[in-house]
């Protein structure tokens, strides 16, 4: 018991508290300069693989290209329909590749303005698994059978109905027509053959 009544004054003591806080203190700095060294050796490397990824890069490009260059040399060598086909593939090529950007961005564009997503993976798994199911067990063949059936069940007012939109759909494209004519009756024709 002397003991314990001893220590407890000098635990209490004001210069055992400050070499506590010191060493606190100490091992806060240690820690933190332990973390600016590896951020700053993190740093390094991942500067050093981005000049790898440069030279590579820059090394490929030049082999790329030529390698492109020799194939279509040697594709501009063939002769016939095929040479034909293959010359009117690499005449599209660029209008088909800009246009398909040009596409995919207005995508996102539409995507974003309806606020629209995309279905899950996982209805995209039910809705094939689904259709691969009906196309084993045959029944995807039934279903026309099916859609005669529910023809015949349409009722006057969906038939009225049906007809109402096919009536604006036709004079929405011949509004159209007119338009791009610029004229109300007919295209231009060769005079031999009017009547």
């Amino acid at each position: 018991m002397a003991v314990s009544s001893l220590a407890r004054p000098m635990l209490r003591s004001p210069a055992l508290r400050l070499a506590s806080r010191r060493f606190e203190s100490t091992a806060a700095g240690k820690a933190a300069e332990a973390a600016k060294d590896t951020a700053g050796k993190a740093k390094e490397y991942q500067s050093k693989a981005q000049q790898g990824l440069s030279r590579v890069t820059s090394a490929a490009g030049p082999a790329i290209a030529g390698a492109a260059r020799g194939v279509t040399s040697a594709l501009g060598k063939i002769g016939g329909r095929t040479g034909r086909f293959i010359a009117f593939v690499e005449r599209r090529t660029p209008f088909v590749v800009y246009y398909s950007k040009v596409g995919l961005e207005m995508g996102k564009l539409v995507f974003q303005g309806q606020k629209m997503t995309p279905p899950s993976m996982a209805t995209f798994q039910t809705y094939y698994q689904n259709l691969w199911r009906s196309v084993q067990t045959g029944s995807i063949f039934q279903a026309h059978q099916n859609l005669i059936q529910q023809v015949r069940n349409l009722s006057t007012a969906q038939l009225a109905t049906g007809g109402v939109i096919f009536a604006e759909c036709l004079g929405f494209f011949t509004v159209g027509e007119m338009i791009g004519r610029f004229k109300l009756v007919g295209y231009h024709g060769e005079v031999g053959h009017h009547h």
